[in-house]
């Protein structure tokens, strides 16, 4: 099993490529630069990433603007800031930096030593910001706000998705409200897989449906003629959380014809009072299956149990925590970085 207290030891084990990139790079649809888009957002019919954007600078600035820097920073000043990884971890934002800075002011000329998805180490300056200081200080905690909560959801993300193989790890829709696709980005850029976008892209039939529907059977078999009737194409996955309830899906999909996709494990990793965890109920479902659906195990996933869940045999593995309570990864924007590293290191942050 990974312990936290070896996070550093196996994030150091990650590549370290060099990569330089600049936000005058050819755009995207959406304002992204190409060169930083190592790994490209999750697609969504509605999700508005500018209008996200914009709305997060409007918040910060108000109505006024920054007060704070009309006062004290003359309109016409040119500076260089630098960002520091104030923490190890696997960074995240860096094509949506780029959209923020374009966003705020075109003429910003935006450097990259790292790509999304590449490893940083504390102390490290891995990008650099130049121009009008007013624009980057205005753009500043935006890019940060959204940096640091990315990277974080990649850091745990690369973690637990090493940890699990050979299952996949996913996140749920346990997101930040407004966020959804912030936040499934950073996980795909740490190596991790997304399930449902929202509840439109997928049919998962849930506890509260198979209670509402009169069972599990029936539940099926409403999705089966419903989807029919409408003529949809897209995966359907069941919750199961007992190993009677495994064999009533088994049982009722060897005599029809179904759309069912997926089967989901749910809690059948049972926590022991040392601390391990017992997966006999989670093996027992998945040789039940045996291989006519995919298998998804939700419930008691965390970085010291997932490589244990990940060795029973499921095809995925789900974990809230990836998003619902993420520690965001410390990164600072400086203009002075020698006198922020100076203070990082009496701080033992740098």
């Amino acid at each position: 099993m990974i312990s936290v207290s070896v996070f550093s030891a196996h994030l150091a084990a990650i590549p370290r490529s060099f990569v330089r990139m600049s936000a005058s790079a050819t755009q995207t649809t959406g304002g992204v630069s190409q060169g930083s888009m190592a790994i490209k957002p999750p697609s969504h019919p509605t999700y508005d990433l500018k209008a996200v954007v914009n709305l997060a600078l409007s918040e910060d600035a108000g109505h006024t603007g920054d007060v704070t820097c009309l006062a004290t920073i003359p309109f016409d000043m040119e500076v260089e800031a630098y960002f520091l990884a104030k923490e190890d971890g696997i960074v995240a934002g860096i094509a949506l930096a780029d959209m923020i800075f374009e966003q705020v002011d075109p003429s910003l000329k935006v450097e990259w030593m790292r790509k999304d998805g590449d490893y940083v180490h504390k102390g490290l300056k891995f990008g650099k910001v130049s121009g009008n200081a007013h624009k980057i200080v205005v753009a500043e905690r935006v890019v940060l706000n959204f940096m640091q909560r990315m990277s974080g959801i990649a850091t745990l993300t690369k973690l637990m998705a090493d940890a699990a193989c050979p299952a996949r790890i996913l996140e749920t829709r346990k997101t930040a409200p407004g966020l959804r696709l912030v936040d499934k980005w950073a996980v795909l850029i740490g190596g991790g897989r997304n399930h449902r976008m929202g509840l439109f892209d997928m049919v998962m039939i849930k506890d509260n449906h198979i209670s509402a529907a009169g069972g599990i059977v029936n539940a099926i078999k409403s999705v089966d003629e419903y989807l029919k009737q409408k003529n949809l194409e897209m995966d359907v996955e069941v919750e199961t959380r007992t190993l009677e309830e495994v064999k009533e899906v088994l049982g009722y999909v060897c005599g029809s014809k179904t759309r069912l996709t997926r089967i989901m494990l749910d809690n059948m990793v049972v926590p022991l009072d040392n601390g391990d965890i017992d997966v006999t109920m989670l093996k027992d479902a998945v040789e039940l299956i045996n291989g006519r659906f995919e298998t998804e195990a939700s419930g008691n996933v965390t970085l010291e149990t997932v490589h244990k869940i990940g060795q029973s045999g499921v095809t995925f593995i789900s974990s809230g925590a990836l998003t619902h309570s993420v520690k965001a990864l410390d990164i600072s924007l400086k203009i002075d970085t020698e006198l922020a590293l100076e203070v990082g290191r009496r701080t033992k942050r740098a």
